[in-house]
């Protein structure tokens, strides 16, 4: 058995504010999770410790006692056996003492004191070893313990690791604050559900029948107004772009109806942005279509204005927004680009002024579809909606994360500016026939005219996917845990293992810069392969509820996106106080509603969903054909596309005019109402039973903004039962 050179006290003051008491500062130096319990002395205890060393990927400790009278000893270091941590415990003697255990990096550790009170401190995988994979209950549990036996110190350690509130001694959660707009109107958008079910069903019927009637009046506006026809690639382009961040984008906390109505508040700023553009140029006296307007005018205005549906989520669900994980900035940024160039690009390719060569960009195999090519000049626009995407990135990057790495993030959100307005000057100068200085041109070669940006855009994606999930996993003792057990548990203790080899080799008297450094390397694949498993273990939840049916899977799609908001309000609040919405109860009775449908048979839907569904197919459009020629417009400026709408309108006759609008009010309606995820489903038996009752969920479930969610399921039920397998039992 070897022995280390470090003394007992030495370990003590770095761990420890008293041999009882782990010290509060190392506990929020990596954002540990705590967990308090009482357990006997005995060798099911050590086989606990020895199990959680194994998640560390460690096969040594350091083990100690923390009473001052020890402070001179040498800290010993045992295997991680549990025969190799008797022999210590029986050369110390047999008189009760507190014990120290600790892994070599000091990342984790369990004290054991005399008493029956125990506490583990570290990674959310050690922590479980001891309490189980539902640290907030186990947490609870030893909260509702410490109250019911009076005992001062258990309640003094239930206060000390936040499992109470300091003074409340009934006190369940934490007191934040009040809600907001948006919450207040999703809780009254339940309790009219929970109450009011007739009328519920009958809004849902009248739903449905209002999609489809705005999918007819869009089909017939096609066929009235000669221009329209042209701006459906455009539409069905920005649509699929959206819908593939929203896929790629793992740690979302915002739905797609969100995204969708984002969309069109980004749409409608095309006229606002407009009309700041005319005054804009009129003050500096510039033509609106001259070159002055379209470089220097056009772009600030524009790359600000697209911003301003962010703003209205900030006013509207201003606590929501203190939730948001790190790419939902991203993605409601696109959303709103996605909507601004859907507005400028369609109007323009309706009107005839000239449609810019994005034919074969604009593809169902197209990644990120929307830019725009100048051959002749070498330069690439990528779109509003990824100029903006990578703004908003950057912005959730420093927002989210700055107070883990530093102010520094906030250079991100000034380098991705300078990259898209930079993108846009030489898009619109080059269209406007105005050369560029050396020095610009010099730094539009530096991203590659454009040509990375998309690129870019992925990687700031991936990144805030990791920092999500990183943040996630610092607030596992307040959120509930993914049904079954998380994959790749070999792979995060190996990874940790690594982390911990290597951190034991980085010197302490180097520069700071060059440690940090060092335990960047040595902990990033442990945040690559905990993210890799966070992926994996919800993809599984989602495939084994599919099978299952559509409701579970509904149930399981609100829980995977409400239980990461939690988590990501409790990691961004650190210890302020936050709102959560919903609260730990609800999420935890979901979670507990869906594990019980995942034992259970799949539901009796699947016949009736195919039936909505077939209904559904047999009036869905067909898709449009994307345009093979393209004109060769003038700047798409704001300003110069409300002008050639009016133009175009005034000249078209009084009926036409109607269609088109109608065919701008219908499509706002088709992606802002009925989209989102059904709370009912049509079950077969009560189809059978009771036809006419039952119309109208069946309306509701073939609404145009239904159709994803209805084929979904219809694919889940193709899976094999033993898809369920994937959550192995806890």
């Amino acid at each position: 058995m070897d022995e280390q050179a470090m003394l007992t006290r030495d370990l003590v003051l770095r761990i420890c504010a008293s041999p009882t008491e782990f010290d509060h500062d190392w506990l929020r130096q990596d954002r540990r999770i705590t967990a308090p319990f009482t357990a006997e002395r005995d060798n099911a205890l050590l086989e606990t410790i020895v199990a959680a060393s194994r998640t560390m990927g460690v096969d040594r400790l350091l083990m100690c006692r923390t009473r001052g009278e020890f402070s001179y000893e040498p800290v010993t270091l045992v295997p991680a056996t549990v025969p190799g941590i008797v022999d210590v415990i029986r050369d110390w003697g047999s008189e009760p003492t507190d014990v120290l255990v600790a892994v070599e990096d000091l990342s984790a550790a369990v004290l054991v004191t005399a008493s029956p009170l125990t506490v583990a401190a570290g990674p959310d995988d050690f922590v479980r070893a001891f309490v189980g994979d539902d640290i907030p209950r186990a947490r609870a549990g030893f909260a509702t313990e410490a109250r019911e036996s009076h005992d001062q110190e258990l309640i003094r350690a239930a206060q000390r690791y936040n499992c109470i509130e300091a003074g409340a001694r009934h006190a369940r959660g934490n007191r934040g604050p009040g809600p907001d707009l948006a919450e207040r109107v999703a809780n009254r958008a339940r309790t009219v559900r929970e109450n009011a079910g007739a009328a519920v069903n009958a809004a849902r019927a009248l739903r449905g029948a209002w999609g489809w009637a705005m999918a007819a009046v869009l089909l017939l506006s096609l066929t009235f107004v000669p221009g329209l026809p042209t701006a459906v690639p455009v539409v069905t382009g920005m649509l699929w772009l959206l819908l593939q961040l929203a896929w790629l984008a793992r740690s979302r906390t915002v739905s797609v109806a969100t995204l969708l109505r984002v969309l069109a508040l980004g749409a409608l700023t095309l006229w606002p942005l407009a009309l700041a553009e005319q005054a804009a140029a009129r003050a500096v006296g510039a033509d609106v279509g001259g070159w002055l307007t379209a470089t220097y005018v056009a772009v600030p205005v524009e790359e600000v204005g697209k911003f301003a549906p962010l703003l209205l989520c900030k006013v509207v669900a201003r606590r929501r927004c203190r939730r948001f994980a790190a790419v939902d900035y991203l993605l409601l940024a696109a959303a709103s680009g996605a909507g601004f160039h859907l507005a400028e690009q369609g109007v323009r390719a309706a009107a005839g002024a000239g449609f810019y060569p994005v034919a074969a960009h604009l593809g169902v195999f197209t990644l990120l579809p929307g830019w725009v090519d100048l051959p002749a000049d070498g330069i690439r626009f990528s779109g509003h909606a990824v100029t903006t995407g990578l703004v908003g990135a950057a912005l959730g990057l420093a927002i989210v994360g700055r107070r883990y790495y530093g102010a520094w993030l906030w250079l991100l959100p000034a380098a991705a500016v300078w990259v898209a307005s930079l993108e846009h000057l030489m898009f619109n100068a080059a269209r406007s026939g105005v050369e560029p200085t050396a020095a610009t041109a010099a730094l539009a070669a530096v991203v590659g005219n454009g040509a990375a940006t998309r690129w870019l855009l992925l990687a700031l994606l991936a990144a805030a996917v990791l920092l999500d999930y990183r943040l996630a996993r610092f607030s596992a003792d307040t959120t509930p845990p993914l049904p079954g057990r998380a994959p790749l548990a070999r792979l995060r203790s190996r990874a940790r293992g690594r982390a911990v080899r290597i951190a034991v080799r980085v010197p302490g008297d180097i520069a700071p810069v060059f440690r940090r450094a060092a335990l960047v390397w040595a902990r990033f694949p442990v945040t690559l392969a905990t993210a890799l498993s966070a992926v994996l273990h919800e993809a599984a939840v989602m495939l084994a509820s599919a099978r299952q049916g559509p409701e579970t899977l509904a149930t399981a799609w609100r829980f995977l996106r409400h239980r990461r908001a939690h988590a990501m309000g409790a990691a961004r609040a650190q210890e302020r106080p936050w709102r959560a919405f919903p609260t730990r109860d609800d999420l935890s009775a979901t979670r507990e509603r869906l594990e019980t449908a995942l034992r259970c048979a799949p539901a009796a839907t699947a016949a009736a969903v195919a039936a909505a569904g077939a209904v559904a197919a047999l009036t869905l459009p067909a898709a449009s054909a994307l345009p093979d020629g393209a004109g060769d417009g003038g700047v798409a400026v704001a300003a110069v596309t409300v002008q050639e709408a009016g133009q175009w309108l005034r000249a078209l006759p009084a009926h036409e005019r109607l269609w088109a609008a109608a065919a701008a009010f219908a499509l706002v309606n088709l992606v802002t109402v009925g989209v989102g995820v059904p709370h009912t489903h049509p079950a077969l038996r009560n189809v059978l039973r009771h036809p006419g009752s039952s119309l109208s969920t069946i309306l509701g479930a073939a609404a145009p903004g239904q159709l994803g969610y209805v084929a979904v399921p219809l694919l889940g039920g193709l899976l094999p039962a033993g898809v369920v397998r994937l959550l192995r039992p806890r």
